[in-house]
């Protein structure tokens, strides 16, 4: 940073610490560290059991022979 006064300017401090991290980090690597900040919503776990709720064994395995027969094509 070249002054003080930028310090105190939220849009180019965020600007100047992005391609200080992007510099540092790469692109992926920036991305990678903004995700560890980042909160998340709801309740993941409720929300997973509800979803596989009615999800047997069978629907799981045919599911990866499904998967596994499209990788192979």
């Amino acid at each position: 940073m070249s002054n003080t006064a930028e310090l105190y300017n939220p849009s180019l401090l965020r600007q100047k610490g992005i391609e200080a991290l992007t510099d540092a980090l790469g692109p992926a690597g920036m991305a990678y560290f903004f995700r560890q900040f980042e909160q998340g919503r709801g309740d993941y776990t409720a929300e997973r059991e509800a979803l596989l709720a009615n999800v047997t064994m069978e629907d799981f395995e045919a599911h990866v022979q499904r998967t596994a027969q499209r990788k192979v094509r």
